[in-house]
């Protein structure tokens, strides 16, 4: 069961990602109700690329490594199918936030999401751990080398949706 701090913490998130002008809808992924949220920004300064944002949001009743890796290698992989458009990497990328939110927290799964930004080609993620009963948010703030022109983008927008 969800509790009272969760609920709240993803209903809250919907609507920064709705004011933030995220395309947002609710969906099922093997029973789970996920809240899927969708941007694409273009810019000049990222080597005339368009990317694709998405957010992808579900409670589960315990975050550890294991559901915070598996979870992003999912959003990756829904995100990666879901753009549209021009393949990944032909002016087009793809990045994620795969957000868990849980009142019961492995602290080694926020030290996961807190240590880098997860790659694939042309594809990134920064996972999100989201302690809803602590009030606490772990996720990846920095500047990587692969990806780096879109730091500043993904800084902002972490810092905008996903604050406690």
């Amino acid at each position: 069961m969800t509790g009272e701090s969760t609920r709240a913490y993803l209903t809250s998130l919907e609507s920064r990602l709705v004011a933030d002008g995220c395309a947002t809808r609710w969906d099922d992924w093997f029973g789970v109700p996920v809240l899927v949220g969708r941007r694409a920004d273009f810019r000049m300064r990222w080597m005339a690329t368009n990317l694709h944002l998405f957010t992808v949001a579900a409670a589960v009743p315990e975050i550890t490594v294991q559901s915070v890796d598996t979870f992003t290698s999912q959003v990756l992989t829904y995100a990666k199918n879901n753009k549209g458009g021009l393949p990944v990497g032909a002016q087009t990328g793809v990045a994620a936030f795969p957000v868990l939110v849980s009142e019961r927290v492995d602290p080694a799964a926020v030290a996961w999401a807190e240590q880098q930004q997860r790659n694939r080609f042309a594809c990134f993620a920064r996972p999100v751990v989201v302690d809803s009963a602590q009030g606490y948010v772990g996720l990846y703030r920095g500047r990587p080398a692969i990806g780096r022109v879109y730091a500043n983008h993904l800084i902002a927008k972490g810092d905008r949706y996903f604050h406690g």
